[in-house]
């Protein structure tokens, strides 16, 4: 393995230093305003109460803590309900949704807030859940239960001692629920074992009645289905529990490499991911390190290509996988090592800070010469644009496969996900929109016209958007199952799916 050398000032830790930096709003001097308030076609705007029975808090405009409460990781949008239900148990939810149900408002959730779709105005409720954090692990079973704000930190906190791993995303700051149920994509162990949607064992869930749920596959089919795949669409989810994998460790990490060497390891890259196991996730990211002291000269104000990672197996055998893109220019950084699962931040090394980020995804059905060349012309070290990141994923392996029991995730024929976030405040928003739109259209030749509902952003939040996140068959089922368990669209301050 190439070490990093004492001398270059370069170390591990500045690979997740670059990661918060980028992610930081500082380094765009502003922050972004939160979008404009929409009313539903149906909602009630403002006139809201505090609904009585609440073991948490009901805060409405202007309360102390109304502010705090509405914070969310992107900063592209400011929720600005009428009313918030800061949830401490299942039963709040259950009042909320009632509450929101007798004003025919719209109810939306927030955890995190990683993902921002449509504006969240003063007709609607808003329910935040950070507040239900509990996670419990059965060793024994290989499960773990998570109520609907832990984080994965959470998790791998309480699965990593017991010798487990679940199927987490790529920084431990992603809420569990909402990743789940948008299909959960997992960089170090997807291509091994799947989708997390494909493992989950039940669902709790807070249906437009007011009913809590216990959702299982025998309980509920179709509701099971829907909601391994639908998001917040079908209800308001209080727990979940799924399967843990008996992993411990995964030789992985990053190797930096200059923007000059982009297409060397590129052309590299797409060739090398034909010949490699279900054990080996990986990615390319193209990312504009800022021009802050806080880099060294190597990486300031540069294009790096940044080459991820993760694979679930002998160490000796992850480094003679990985030993011909070593090959392609000499790296800057070398940190990819055995590691102990708990590190897995280390592999994307993604902002910690919040900030106002705009996201584009599209899938590819291949990245032959072509597509590496036109994404090179749109994203390469020649072609100056405003976005911090640009990166190709690879899939296929257990991703691609369907599960035991069948889930709404779908566009499982794609091979790569191509995904971009620009940091922008409003003075930037316009540019940084322009270019990733353009990336969109110089690959749409290789595109499957499918898209994955975890990276759709605020400009990907239309009808017509999100129903290019399923087949068509499995959306006209979605719609069918909206009709009947949500008839009213109370659950619409999403990537909505409107009733049949």
């Amino acid at each position: 393995m190439h070490e990093v050398e004492e001398s270059s000032g370069i170390d591990r830790r500045t690979i997740l230093g670059y990661g918060t930096a980028v992610g930081a709003s500082s380094v765009l001097g502003v922050v972004a305003a939160g979008g404009p308030a929409v009313a539903g076609p149906r909602g009630a705007a403002g006139g809201f109460r505090r609904p009585p029975g609440l073991t948490g808090k009901a805060l409405l405009p202007g309360d102390p803590g109304y502010a705090a409460e509405v914070k969310t990781y992107n900063l592209v949008q400011t929720p600005k309900p009428g009313l918030i239900i800061a949830a401490a148990n299942a039963r709040d939810v259950q009042i909320a949704v009632r509450y929101a149900a007798s004003r025919c408002a719209p109810i939306a959730v927030l955890a995190t807030g990683h993902q921002p779709s449509v504006p969240i105005g003063p007709d609607a409720v808003l329910v935040t859940t950070r507040s239900m954090s509990a996670v419990t692990v059965d060793a024994r079973r290989r499960v773990a239960r998570a109520q609907a704000g832990a984080l994965w930190q959470h998790v791998v906190d309480k699965s990593v001692p017991a010798g487990l791993a679940p199927l987490n995303g790529s920084t431990p700051i992603v809420g569990v629920v909402g990743y789940t149920l948008g299909g959960g994509l997992s960089p170090t162990l997807g291509r091994k074992y799947g989708y997390a949607a494909d493992h989950v064992r039940s669902i709790e869930v807070v249906t437009a009645d007011g009913r809590l749920r216990m959702v299982t596959a025998k309980s509920d089919p179709e509701l099971f289905f829907g909601l391994r795949g639908g998001k917040s669409n079908f209800g308001l989810v209080t727990a979940i529990e799924f399967d843990l994998f008996p992993v411990t460790s995964f030789y992985g990490g990053a190797i930096l490499f200059a923007g000059e060497d982009a297409g060397r390891l590129l052309h590299a890259y797409r060739k090398w991911v034909r010949t490699v196991p279900e054990a080996m996730s990986s990615s390319v990211g193209l990312l504009r390190v800022p021009d802050l002291e806080a880099f060294p000269p190597p990486l300031r104000g540069k294009l790096v290509a940044s080459l991820r990672i993760a694979y679930v197996g002998r160490p000796e055998v992850g480094a003679s996988l990985v030993h011909p893109l070593r090959q392609v220019a000499t790296p800057i950084i070398d940190a990819v090592a055995s590691q102990p699962y708990a590190a897995f931040p280390v592999i994307h090394a993604d902002p910690v800070d919040p900030a106002p980020v705009y996201e584009r995804t599209a899938l590819l059905r291949e990245l032959n010469a072509d597509t590496v060349d036109a994404l090179l012309a749109v994203a390469g070290p020649k072609a100056p644009f405003p976005i911090s990141l640009v990166e190709v994923r690879h899939l296929g392996g257990a991703l691609a496969r369907s599960p035991r029991q069948p889930s709404a995730v779908s566009q499982r024929d794609a091979a790569f996900t191509l995904f971009m976030a620009g940091v922008a405040g409003p003075e930037q928003a316009a540019a940084t929109r322009a270019a990733e739109e353009n990336i969109i259209r110089r690959l749409r030749p290789w595109s499957t016209g499918g898209m994955y509902l975890n990276f759709m952003n605020v400009d990907d939040a239309s009808v017509d958007a999100v129903r290019h996140a399923y087949r068509p068959e499995v959306y006209r089922r979605l719609r069918k199952l909206k009709r009947r368990v949500d008839p009213a669209n109370l659950f619409r301050l999403n990537h909505n799916i409107p009733p049949a």
